[in-house]
């Protein structure tokens, strides 16, 4: 993959993560509350506006800290962008990756703000991940939506037994078909290292913030880790 390539999808991933902006912003919210679109500082009505949500992180109107910090969304979104394109996927397969990307940083950034993924993105993630992949079959590109399809169920399994015996949040298994199913799609090889990639760096989160201190206070985001797991196998082996 040229240079320019990737640095093209840096910059389409950029102006991605300054459409998920709002996004992130408007479902940052704890459960049961589903959605806000007014700053939580002034009252001030947000996401009514024609402009994005500014890439400052502050309300306009207050100057309050709002949603994600400044440009972290945008910088996030375009290295995520730029690590698929330099993974080198092509046609449909690359689509269904750089859509996991795009759900996925977002799902992201909410969990470490509220340690939730909520199921406007959760959902997509997974659908729009097996029509891609679907889509790939059809066109002819090498891999296996059946072996998607298995290793999305036999993932998604193994997390709702991890949510019932030790406590894994259900969003997480939400997210869970889309993982697998992208994995799947190469391997089952894949499928053991991009979830087990996926505990290994939530083992070392959790003891990081064991080390700082907050662990016993702060519950940890699992879910940007499993994104980050999948998403480095998947652009590695593809």
């Amino acid at each position: 993959m040229s240079a320019l390539s990737v640095a093209l999808s840096a910059v389409v991933g950029v102006l991605v993560g300054a459409a998920a902006r709002p996004v992130v912003f408007a479902r940052s919210v704890p459960s049961p509350a589903s959605f806000r679109s007014r700053c939580p500082h002034c009252g001030h009505s947000l996401l009514d506006r024609p402009r994005p949500l500014p890439v400052s992180g502050r309300c306009p109107q207050c100057d309050g800290r709002l949603g994600p910090a400044a440009l972290s969304a945008e910088v996030t979104m375009g290295a995520a962008f730029a690590a698929v394109a330099a993974g080198g996927a092509a046609g449909w397969l690359a689509a269904a990756q750089y859509w996991l990307a795009a759900c996925g940083v977002a799902l992201a950034m909410i969990d470490l703000a509220v340690q939730r993924l909520p199921d406007v993105l959760t959902v997509p993630a997974c659908a729009g991940t097996l029509v891609l992949l679907t889509a790939a079959t059809v066109a002819g590109e090498p891999g296996s939506l059946g072996r998607a399809a298995a290793a999305a169920a036999v993932v998604t399994a193994s997390f709702l037994l991890l949510s019932l015996v030790a406590g894994m949040g259900l969003g997480d298994v939400k997210l869970a078909p889309a993982i697998g199913a992208l994995l799947g799609w190469t391997s089952w090889k894949s499928v053991l290292w991009g979830t087990v990639t996926g505990f290994l760096l939530g083992l070392v989160g959790a003891v990081l913030l064991l080390a700082s201190g907050r662990g016993r206070r702060t519950q940890l985001a699992f879910g940007p880790f499993m994104v980050i797991g999948a998403l480095a196998v998947t652009v590695t082996v593809s």
